[in-house]
């Protein structure tokens, strides 16, 4: 989300929101958004209460092309740098506030690290090797950082969508869309926003949901390819 679409969102939402631009590639940027995020939370007299780790970008690429070249190894590390690492860098730098609140409810709750995967961690299409390798990572440490951080009374919980309406997707080919749509097995149509958000918050609220990794997709198993 960039600043602007940021901005109007918190003029919809109110004072109960206030954006912080934040690139996850820069590890200062991070930085200053968690730091600004987390004083802001003390100014409202609310605790910090978790993470949602959202970034993710892609860019395909077969391992050969046609003419037998190997993909270049510049966008392999864009897409893990962005994924993986931008991922990581948010979830530990809000980790080091997160642990510092006080603990609440009878099971000493301090709050939740949601990380966002995808399908393409389990059944990755032709082209997709680096974003399937980046999002198989964050699924694959769930659980061990759910364990890592079970004495602080943290949880972790993984989202892995299938297609759903984004500003990622908005730029896909409406062939390659309507194609993605036919193999979701029903409902037959992209997720919406609101459908991710429920399973956001059902994450947030459920104290039970942790070192989890749960498919959203419509029991969408994705093809070889397009």
């Amino acid at each position: 989300m960039n600043e602007e679409n940021g901005q109007e969102l918190v003029k919809k939402l109110g004072p109960s929101a206030k954006f912080f631009e934040c690139n996850v590639l820069e590890t200062e940027s991070v930085t200053k958004a968690v730091q600004g995020a987390a004083q802001w939370a003390k100014e409202t007299g609310k605790p910090l209460g978790g993470v949602i780790a959202a970034a993710g970008v892609s860019t395909p690429a077969t391992m050969l092309d046609r003419n037998g070249t190997a993909f270049s190894l510049d966008d392999f590390d864009f897409v893990i740098n962005v994924n993986l690492r931008g991922t990581i860098d948010l979830v530990r730098q809000t980790l080091e506030h997160l642990a510092k609140v006080d603990p609440e409810g009878s099971d000493g709750e301090r709050g939740v690290v949601i990380m966002v995967a995808s399908s393409a961690a389990f059944d990755g299409q032709k082209g997709q090797v680096s974003y399937s390798a980046s999002k198989g990572a964050v699924t694959a440490m769930t659980l061990p950082m759910a364990r890592d951080l079970a004495r602080y009374g943290i949880r972790v919980v993984t989202i892995a969508p299938s297609l759903f309406d984004s500003r990622m997707t908005s730029v896909m080919p409406e062939k390659v869309k309507k194609s993605l749509e036919g193999a979701m097995e029903f409902p037959k149509r992209a997720g919406q926003p609101k459908e991710f958000a429920q399973l956001a918050r059902q994450g947030i609220e459920n104290v039970m949901l942790n070192g989890v990794v749960i498919r959203l997709d419509g029991a969408m198993r994705m093809p070889s390819k397009m």
